[in-house]
């Protein structure tokens, strides 16, 4: 009775000890470029990864946004204005970035602004319902990653997408589905 209960104990001790090993360290030198960071993931990950002492660089769409999130977190979290759909403001967003980071170059980047809205059945959509979706959700990760490459590549850092299930299973009409699929494909032509 007590062995089974033993053998479980210790694989759980072995488990956490693992999972305790693949923490990284030395992150406070690192810098992280995320947008979407007014609300929702983005926000979270950027309060996140401020707690465990990283440098953020958070791209947010409203002034307002930025505002409540330098309130939130400390000095090491700083915000530019980013609207990923106009490829000046990304320009803006790197030129501005790469006076911070200098020869460090940037870690990691996460491409996490997106809308879901309008999503309505797809005979009651325009073309523009469509474009307004894929322009944010696929587009704007196309062109926030390839300008800040030369950023990544200086660090040897990564490109996190985030997608959804919607990127792998059709679960709605309209454009979510259609530019988590192209961002689930973009993440692989870059894997490639």
């Amino acid at each position: 009775m007590w062995l089974p209960l033993l053998v479980l104990l210790g694989l759980i001790f072995l488990y956490r000890r693992y999972r305790y090993g693949l923490t990284l360290e030395n992150l406070t030198d690192k810098y992280v470029f995320i947008t979407g960071c007014d609300s929702g993931f983005g926000n979270l990950l950027a309060r996140q990864l401020d707690k465990r002492g990283m440098k953020v660089l958070a791209g947010c769409l409203t002034e307002k946004g930025a505002e409540d999130l330098k309130k939130a977190t400390s000095s090491r979290v700083q915000t530019v204005p980013l609207d990923v759909t106009n490829t000046q403001s990304v320009v803006a967003a790197v030129k501005w970035a790469s006076d911070i980071v200098g020869d460090k170059g940037i870690w990691g980047i996460v491409n996490n602004a997106g809308i879901s809205i309008p999503s309505s059945m797809n005979e009651w959509m325009t073309k523009e319902d469509f474009f307004k979706i894929i322009n944010v959700n696929l587009l704007g990760v196309v062109d926030v990653t390839i300008h800040f490459l030369p950023l990544i590549r200086k660090a040897r850092g990564r490109v996190v997408n985030v997608a959804s299930i919607a990127g792998r299973l059709t679960v709605c009409p309209g454009g979510y589905c259609l530019s988590k699929y192209g961002v689930e494909s973009f993440s692989d032509t870059l894997r490639a």
